[in-house]
């Protein structure tokens, strides 16, 4: 049985015995203050002010048994109202603090569990959603709204309540076009944003700036009440939106500096692919073809993002061991010697060490520039491997880097035509390359022209 429930039992047996004891003893005003009491206790749980009716109405009808004497002493009747009324006003306060006390127990928990959503997020957009969700069980408003700035116009990333509606849109200046001087200005961010949804969801409203680690602002959080609700927000309220918002300041601005991180390799290693491809003398955008076209082969086959990427960095490096090829080879333009072309096969093995020691390069980026010309029937290099002992990078990337290859023109050839490419390629499938991705390759060059695929 609850606590409540007990507790409730044994004060209404106190009252019962109260209301016997003050017929049989006589004992009028003690009696009658014990049962005003348990009777008062009994309702507290409930409605405190419903126990003090109760109780009034026990005391008349105690009172009204008694002596005369009794019944009309000033003393009795205003002892047992003042216990009474002072017994109600003290289960008010306590009830006032049971409900303060649900109240923090509530935002804490909240709190802890928002703190491990945040920890576990896996990307900016895991972050926001736990931060809106974290301020939706904190209940201290029914509508609320991240907003942060996506290519320099301010777009509402989460949201609850009345907010819903702007989810993904853009918050622009009334005119409908984003100033770029007007809209960093917070008040502006906001008003606009509350604006949009309807006045009698907005009656009370709260907007506080979301920062990173650095200081630097990262976006807003708005809550607002409608009319008939809570009223304004308590200072406590405002205190504990605050502690949260500097907690997801704090994630937000964790994920934001990898995100840049992410940004700067991928940069960094285009722009090393780019210097390769004018080293090797290759036809201009070379790297960017081979790295469209390993993409888009890739998404075909079903690899996830995580994969295509790892794919698309070894693209940009598949060539990086030239490098330590000497021009007089590299550049050579008649038939090479058996050593020389033993010095240019080492490329593969040359790239793979020089990479060795970039940590944030997944291995199947490795895995492309080591065995990029392995070939399905065990022919390749440099280690010979056979079929599906080939790395699945290296199997995609070395059908797009030859197909590239045919249809662009060398110093010692020209251009083939595609058709002849692709049926190059085809005919190559279960000797030079894995036929499955061969044709897998084929199909999605035939329903899309290169012009579409490689943007």
């Amino acid at each position: 049985m609850p606590l409540q429930s007990s507790l409730r039992l044994v004060l209404g047996v106190l009252a019962l015995l109260a209301v016997i004891g003050s017929a049989v003893l006589g004992h009028l005003l003690l009696m009658a203050g014990l049962a005003v009491v348990a009777c008062a206790v009994l309702w507290s749980f409930t409605d405190v002010w419903r126990g003090v009716l109760f109780g009034t109405v026990l005391l008349s009808v105690v009172l009204s048994a008694a002596s005369p004497e009794a019944r009309h002493d000033p003393l009795t009747l205003a002892g047992g109202l003042a216990l009474l009324l002072g017994l109600g006003f003290l289960l008010a306060g306590q009830r006032g603090a049971l409900r303060e006390v649900a109240r923090t127990t509530n935002v804490i928990r909240a709190l802890e569990q928002g703190s491990a959503e945040l920890s576990e997020s896996k990307d900016t957009g895991s972050v926001i959603r736990a931060g809106v969700q974290t301020l939706d069980r904190l209940q201290v408003a029914t509508n609320l709204a991240f907003v942060a700035y996506r290519r320099g116009t301010p777009h509402v990333l989460g949201a609850r309540g009345a907010f819903t509606e702007l989810l993904g849109k853009p918050i622009l200046p009334g005119n409908g076009k984003a100033d770029s001087r007007s809209v960093q200005a917070d008040h502006w961010v906001a008003e606009r944003a509350l604006s949009q949804i309807p006045r009698e969801q907005r009656r009370h409203h709260l907007s506080l700036p979301v920062e990173g680690l650095s200081g630097q602002q990262l976006g807003l959080v708005l809550i607002a009440r409608p009319e008939g609700g809570r009223g304004e927000f308590l200072p406590s309220e405002r205190s504990v939106v605050q502690a949260f918002a500097r907690l997801f300041g704090s994630a937000l601005g964790q994920w934001q500096a990898i995100r840049e991180l992410r940004d700067a390799n991928e940069l960094t290693l285009r722009s090393l692919g780019s210097a390769l491809e004018h080293r090797d003398d290759e036809t201009g955008g070379h790297t960017a073809r081979v790295v469209e076209l390993s993409q888009q082969l890739a998404r075909k086959l079903g690899w996830k993002e995580d994969a295509v990427k790892a794919l698309r960095w070894g693209a940009y490096l598949h060539d990086l061991g030239k490098l330590a090829v000497p021009d007089g080879v590299l550049h050579k333009p008649g038939q090479l010697t058996a050593e020389e072309r033993r010095v240019i096969q080492r490329h593969t093995t040359v790239g793979y060490d020089m990479l060795q020691d970039l940590h944030f390069l997944p291995a199947e980026t490795l895995d492309l520039v080591r065995y990029h010309h392995e070939r399905w029937d065990g022919q390749g290099y440099p280690s010979g491997l056979r079929g599906q002992d080939i790395p699945n990078t290296a199997r995609v990337f070395s059908i797009v880097d030859v197909y590239d290859a045919l249809t662009s023109a060398r110093p010692y050839k020209a251009a083939w035509p595609r058709e002849r490419a692709l049926n190059e390629i085809r005919a190559q499938g279960g000797r030079q390359f894995d036929p499955q991705f061969v044709e897998a390759f084929v199909q999605m060059m035939t329903e899309h022209d290169d012009a579409r695929l490689v943007r």
